[in-house]
C-alpha cells in the first residue's frame, strides 16, 4: 500500500495514493484532512504551519497536502486511477489555496470545506468543528 511521503521541514507529507492515506487514518479513526497549497501562499503557510503541522506533530490529524500547480507527480486517487495533484484538485473544484477537506476511507467528504482564511483568529475553532463533525461521521 502506498502512503504519504516524509514531508520537508514546513510542509506536510504528500501522499502517493490517496486511497492508501484516508485508509490509513481511517485505522485509526481519524480522517483524511487534505490541504490544497500553492508555493508561496502566506494563508497556506499559516493554517500548515499554526494548525495542521503542530496538530499533526502531536498525533491529532492525519494531515497531507496536494500542491495545485502540481501537473508532474502521480497520484492514485481514491478510485485507484492514476492522476496528478493538480487534476485532483481540479475534479474537486478546490478553486482556492488552503482549501482543506475532510474525508473518509472511500474518498467521500465527511464535513464542510474549510476555503481560505478570512478570519484568522477563528480559524483553530472552524478546523476543531470540521475535525468533530468528520470524526462523528467515521464511527
Amino acid at each position: 500500500m502506498a502512503t504519504a511521503t516524509e514531508s520537508s521541514p514546513g510542509h506536510l507529507p504528500t501522499p502517493a495514493s490517496l486511497r492508501g492515506a484516508a485508509q490509513a487514518a481511517a485505522a485509526r479513526g481519524e480522517p483524511l484532512v487534505v490541504m490544497t497549497t500553492l508555493v508561496g501562499c502566506p494563508y497556506c503557510d499559516l493554517v500548515r504551519n499554526h494548525h495542521l503541522l503542530p496538530m499533526r506533530r502531536d498525533g491529532l490529524v492525519h494531515a497531507v497536502e496536494l500542491d495545485i500547480r502540481d501537473r508532474r507527480s502521480n497520484l492514485q486517487s481514491f478510485t485507484g486511477e492514476n492522476t496528478t495533484p493538480a487534476a485532483q484538485v481540479t475534479a474537486w473544484k478546490a478553486r482556492f489555496a488552503p482549501t482543506v477537506l475532510f474525508f473518509g476511507p472511500q474518498g467521500q467528504e465527511l464535513a464542510e470545506r474549510l476555503v481560505g482564511m478570512a478570519v484568522p483568529d477563528f480559524y483553530g475553532e472552524y478546523l476543531d468543528a470540521r475535525l468533530r463533525e468528520a470524526r462523528s461521521k467515521l464511527k
